[in-house]
């Protein structure tokens, strides 16, 4: 055997099996299990809006907040106006939210906004239920609080919401974009709660209770607080679930610049959020014996994962352009039938979701620029590995100004 085999065998062998595992995974997004829901609006929310300069956006979800298929008397709107030098706290204000206005020159991003609006907001008279928490540049399904009470009446603790797009047809990044969750909302969130692991919080659309928040507190001010607050609640037990029916439509970047910015920021929380929690995780989910926390490491190793494959392709392509046997290859071993059926299922699985939900004729024109996307992901993560431990917040500006029954229509 070559030396390189020492090295390479066993990287094969990790990208045939996490292969594996995702797709088996993936396919269970194609179907939904059967619920009977719990109409009747019994839990209280604080609904709250992170903002940073969004005098674009944030009237038009305001107005939407407010109209929600779900009795005023059970929530309240409250808008961080973090660190704005624009008019987003008048402009909130005079929609009907209550504005709590924050300036930290230090502190800086939405995960110590979140930890100082949760605060104040258990020192307020009025306790609630839950909070839900949303993007400014967001607009909601007028059930979503309804569909979020009825997860809450079942005991359910951190709840995420299916994430959609506002602009999904505005050009080929944001069609792109939304391609990708509309995949990841099926084949991944879906899957997994119906075969019973955890979900993740996405950011925006998301619900936690308020029990769970003063029990274990927020602590999640890293780049990616959502994936930071995940991953702390999983270790103490606490899973995340999907809300299907409950949909956010947030807005996607539109030139490819903010979508690699965006990304890249993602990608630095990801491997920043790895390094401190997949040791605890590991260690708690083997002695708990709970595949789920397992499982959650595993969602961690991702961008580790794509640079491993990277890796691989690259020596496999070094190989075949000299001509000189780097290393064996091991695909012997393993059937060729079933890596057959795994590749095609990674391109039919989002073509089988695109026709479900029913998508524009333009969204299929932007399949076929999705592998711009997706292999654009090899360079964001290894600059995110790079800069990981740079903490430095970077806003996305926000400026698709679109009503709710505009986006309806």
């Amino acid at each position: 055997m070559l030396i390189l085999d020492w090295i390479m065998v066993p990287i094969q062998v990790i990208i045939f099996l996490f292969t594996v595992y995702y797709f088996l995974i993936g396919i269970n997004g194609l179907w939904r299990r059967k619920e009977k829901k719990i109409l009747t609006p019994q839990k209280t929310f604080a609904v709250i809006v992170a903002a940073h300069n969004e005098s674009a956006v944030i009237g038009q979800l305001v107005d939407n907040l407010r109209e929600l298929d779900y009795p005023k008397e059970l929530y309240d709107i409250f808008v961080i106006a973090d660190n704005c030098s624009d008019d987003t706290a008048q402009i909130a204000k005079n929609c009907g939210a209550i504005v709590c206005e924050r300036f930290n020159d230090k502190e800086k991003g939405k995960g110590f906004a979140l930890e100082w609006m949760f605060a104040k907001l258990f020192e307020m008279p009025r306790q609630y239920d839950a909070v839900a928490i949303f993007d400014a540049d967001n607009l909601v399904d007028k059930r979503f609080l309804l569909e979020m009470n009825n997860r809450l009446c079942k005991g359910d603790k951190l709840i995420q919401g299916y994430l959609d797009s506002k602009n999904p047809y505005d050009t080929w990044v944001s069609g792109t974009f939304s391609i990708a969750f509309w995949v990841i909302d099926h084949i991944w969130h879906l899957a997994k709660t119906n075969i019973g692991l955890s979900s993740v919080l996405g950011g925006t659309g998301m619900c936690i209770t308020t029990d769970v928040l003063k029990r274990h507190g927020w602590g999640a001010t890293c780049l990616t607080e959502d994936m930071e607050f995940t991953m702390k609640s999983l270790v103490e037990g606490i899973k995340t679930t999907w809300a299907h029916d409950a949909i956010v439509y947030d807005e996607k970047p539109l030139t490819f610049k903010q979508s690699w910015n965006q990304r890249k920021r993602w990608a630095q929380g990801q491997f920043d959020v790895a390094h401190r929690f997949i040791p605890k995780m590991l260690k708690e989910g083997i002695r708990r014996h709970d595949i789920r926390i397992l499982d959650g490491c595993l969602h961690l190793l991702q961008p580790h994962f794509l640079l491993i494959s990277t890796f691989y392709v690259i020596l496999s392509y070094v190989q075949m352009g000299t001509g000189y046997p780097l290393f064996t290859n091991i695909y012997q071993f393993i059937p060729s039938n079933l890596l057959t059926v795994i590749t095609m299922g990674q391109y039919i699985l989002p073509i089988i979701i695109l026709a479900k939900i029913r998508v524009k004729w333009k969204a299929w024109f932007y399949l076929i620029l999705y592998p711009i996307f997706i292999y654009s992901w090899i360079p964001i993560v290894f600059l995110g590995f790079l800069h990981r431990n740079d903490h430095e917040w970077s806003h996305t500006k926000h400026t698709r100004a679109v009503s709710y029954d505009e986006l309806t229509r």
